[in-house]
């Protein structure tokens, strides 16, 4: 295999023999008492759709055998379904608001700290491959960034880890493209039989949506392949049991009600951390974490001082106690992602509440219209007069101001419990808790919003009429939320805790 060569940006590429010498002892001890850290990110996959958290058909052997030698997180959440806004707020440790980048196709605005850069000062070692889609080319925040990969955007992996510095402890942020749109295929995956495809009770069951989904199976599978090629090369190494391998996806899957919505099936993330030195043998927790936190978590065990401008929480107390609580509340939202949408949503013990901003329009997303196979399926069923209750969800107009569900009785969030009054107090503390976050992070709601990129199909007499014409690549971004109060000064984490 050829290797690339990195330029390594504020590093000597020559020096005597002595002081080489002196530096690599020094760097080998800094090296041993400092962990490494690899930050796995899958692109549009639901939490359920790995074999350890319970999916029946797709194969994921590598991730699964991290989990049953680490910890599972069961109660792992995104703070937004969409993919450059939930990078964004990842890698800065902030809500999308707070960020400065909360919808998609915003670039991260340069004064937001990144927390690999504060690793990178530190004496880290620190790269980007796979997709970006942050920043540009070059950010201070890593040596390299590598994009190059194709199909997965995994090909680069283990050239990063083969060519780092070994003198250096390193953070890798390895985003793979799997498994977005549009499907391709290749010998590291299985292709899957229809017979085997779960289909969701929110999308239309036939040939051509299972299908879909066998093609989404197998770009999960493909991603699983190149986590176990970074993982064999680092044990390899010698390195595998001083690394904190974290495992994640930045939005859930590309299908409707999934990716870019609020419900589990879009934030709700796969979250293994494999992590030796303090996890011996399978762990599962339900302790619930935000992936803000792991800006937090990766500065603590570093050693490097946490930022104030960081509003995640370490998880570390969790990873030395399955039953510890770091966060007992949860917070998300949804911005404009083709569609201009508004929504928000806390999660707290067994529920969920919604909050709608626009409830005059479907809550539509790019996925859950006629664009892709299976939005395209369950549109014409609807349009036939063939879809059922659940599968009727995107199609309603108004739709719900307020949303209220018992994930522990409903966990596909099909049963509205809003309006029901046995359930009024707990509506109340959501839409309390939602307001407490909202003041104390400086969210707000735009005046002057970001338009739909077209407009959206429509069934007239049983017809679907064809979106509106798209009249640029992307829309110019209009107000952002937060950006009246200015949001990206504030650092305050919102509430912690219920009360």
């Amino acid at each position: 295999m050829m290797r690339m060569r990195f330029h390594i940006l504020g590093r000597k590429t020559r020096t005597s023999g002595f002081l080489l010498a002196l530096a690599l002892l020094v760097g080998a001890q800094l090296h041993a008492e400092r962990p490494n850290f690899v930050f796995f990110i899958a692109d549009d996959v639901s939490q359920e759709d790995f074999g350890c958290y319970g999916h029946p058909t797709i194969q994921t052997p590598q991730i699964d055998a991290l989990a049953d030698a680490g910890m599972r997180f069961d109660n792992a959440y995104l703070t937004i379904s969409s993919c450059s806004p939930s990078r964004c707020s990842i890698i800065t440790g902030r809500y999308p608001h707070n960020s400065g980048a909360p919808e998609l196709h915003v670039r991260l605005p340069d004064e937001q700290v990144r927390f690999p850069e504060l690793l990178r000062q530190a004496g880290y070692y620190t790269v980007l491959a796979g997709k970006n889609h942050m920043f540009g080319s070059e950010d201070r925040a890593f040596d390299a960034i590598l994009t190059k990969g194709k199909p997965s955007g995994s090909e680069d992996w283990l050239d990063v880890v083969h060519e780092r510095p070994k003198d250096a402890p390193f953070f890798f942020w390895f985003a793979s493209n799997d498994a977005h749109r549009n499907w391709q295929f290749t010998e590291h995956a299985p292709r899957y039989d229809l017979e085997g495809i779960v289909v969701p009770p929110y999308l239309f069951d036939s040939k051509v949506t299972r299908d879909d989904l066998a093609s989404y199976y197998h770009e999960v599978s493909r991603f699983d392949y190149y986590v176990g090629q970074v993982v064999n090369a680092l044990h390899e190494q010698g390195v595998l049991d001083n690394t904190v391998i974290v495992v994640a996806a930045d939005n859930g899957r590309p299908f409707p009600r999934c990716k870019s919505r609020l419900y589990d099936s879009g934030i709700k993330t796969p979250w293994v951390v494999h992590y030796p030195k303090l996890l011996q043998g399978g762990a599962t927790t339900e302790s619930f974490i935000s992936s803000i936190d792991l800006s937090a978590t990766c500065l603590e065990l570093a050693g490097v001082e946490v930022p104030d401008c960081i509003q995640g929480q370490s998880f570390v107390p969790i990873l030395q106690d399955a039953d510890a609580t770091v966060r007992e509340v949860l917070f998300a939202e949804q911005n404009w992602h083709v569609y201009s949408n508004h929504s928000r949503l806390v999660r707290m013990g067994d529920f969920a509440y919604i909050q709608n901003s626009y409830p005059d329009q479907m809550n539509l997303s790019y996925e859950s219209d006629t664009s892709f196979p299976a939005g395209n399926e369950l549109w014409k069923a609807q349009a036939a007069g063939q879809t059922n209750a659940a599968q009727q969800q995107i199609f309603r107009t108004p739709s719900p101001l307020m949303e209220l569900y018992d994930l522990s009785k409903d966990p596909d969030q099909l049963v509205n419990l809003a309006a029901n009054p046995e359930y009024a107090s707990v509506l109340e503390q959501g839409r309390a808790l939602l307001a407490r976050w909202s003041e104390q992070t400086g969210d707000t709601l735009p005046d002057n919003p970001t338009p739909h990129r077209h407009a959206p199909p429509r069934i007239e007499a049983g017809v679907i009429q064809p979106k509106g014409k798209v009249t640029g690549s992307h829309n110019p971004h209009a107000e952002l939320p937060g950006a009246s109060r200015n949001a990206e000064a504030i650092h305050h984490p919102g509430p912690i805790k219920v009360h």
